[in-house]
């Protein structure tokens, strides 16, 4: 049997996305996808697979990333309707946010993300099992 240490948020941790789009927007970064994530982004957009990644994909040191816009945001982030236009298939660490490991390492970096993302705190309770299943077992999800 796995005996896990205690985690600091072991009664559970509030999370409600309240579609703001700040995670989306803002300051430059990655969006880390696989190969098989963006070419289930390509079909679901019915774009061919070589014209996608030339379109919306850079090739960085560690892997693959989605393209930003000049101004840091997602490159599927509308701002219209502030919404992303690949939801139904963004990559795993879209799905994840903010069950993110580094986020969850503790409670002062938890804290530091509620300032920056107004949906953490409250809504939905998610119990420890739901975090860890989200945090560290859902990836695999996109293996099969």
């Amino acid at each position: 049997m796995l005996i896990m240490s205690k985690r600091w948020y072991e009664k559970g941790l509030r999370f409600e996305c309240i579609s703001c789009g700040r995670c989306c927007r803002g300051a430059p970064g990655y969006v880390w996808c696989s190969l098989k994530e963006i070419e289930r982004i390509s079909v679901f957009l019915g774009i061919p697979l070589n014209l996608f990644i030339e379109k919306y994909i850079r090739h960085v040191c560690k892997g693959w990333s989605l393209k930003e816009k000049p101004n840091g945001d997602c490159v599927f982030y509308d701002e219209k309707s502030a919404k992303c236009l690949i939801y139904e298939v963004r990559p795993i660490q879209c799905v994840t946010f903010p069950f993110w490991p580094s986020n969850l390492s503790s409670k002062d970096n938890w804290d530091s993300l509620a300032r920056e993302c107004p949906g953490i705190n409250r809504g939905k309770l998610y119990t420890l099992e739901e975090i860890d299943e989200i945090a560290f077992n859902q990836a695999r999800l996109y293996e099969l």
